[in-house]
């Protein structure tokens, strides 16, 4: 498969994951703030950033009323999806740019980077077999989050 089409597909797989995970915090927001899921799905989309809806999921684990296990528990998928978000977010916030064989692939992030005296913008890497690697690893990290948040839903009785 040419590397075109090994980016697109993997990509794609990134961002369906991330997505599909993502949506489970309407049940722990469910569960911790006791409330129906209608009214998590609510709070889920008023809150229109990943790190608001991972700020609140976290501040809500950390109230007292939470027990230690629960908390813990939803501590570490949040900490493990705030890590796989960048990620996620390098490659949903960058130009793509591809040989004419469509052999070689590279990124160029859209991020402005400030120094002390100077304005940096685009970065470019390369999308080596290494990066692929890595992006297939933190799929697979993803789709364990979504396995562990399901259980937290399950083992603790919170509304789905």
């Amino acid at each position: 498969m040419p590397r075109f089409q090994e980016v697109l597909l993997v990509v794609g797989q990134l961002n369906y994951s991330w997505t599909n995970t993502e949506s489970l915090l309407i049940y722990l927001i469910a569960g911790l703030a006791k409330v129906d899921k209608e009214t998590a799905i609510i709070i889920f989309l008023t809150l229109n950033t990943t790190r608001a809806r991972l700020d609140l999921v976290e501040r809500l684990a950390k109230m007292t009323t939470t027990s230690p296990d629960c908390r813990e528990a939803v501590l570490s998928v949040a900490g493990q999806l705030t890590h796989q978000g960048k990620l996620r977010n390098k490659y949903s916030h960058c130009i793509y740019s591809f040989d004419e064989t469509g052999t070689r692939a590279s990124t160029q992030l859209m991020r402005i980077f400030d120094s002390k005296d100077a304005v940096r913008y685009g970065k470019h890497e390369e999308l080596d077999d290494d990066e692929m690697h890595r992006i297939n690893a933190s799929i697979e990290a993803i789709r364990d989050i979504n396995r562990q948040i399901w259980k937290i839903v399950e083992d603790h009785a919170f509304p789905h």
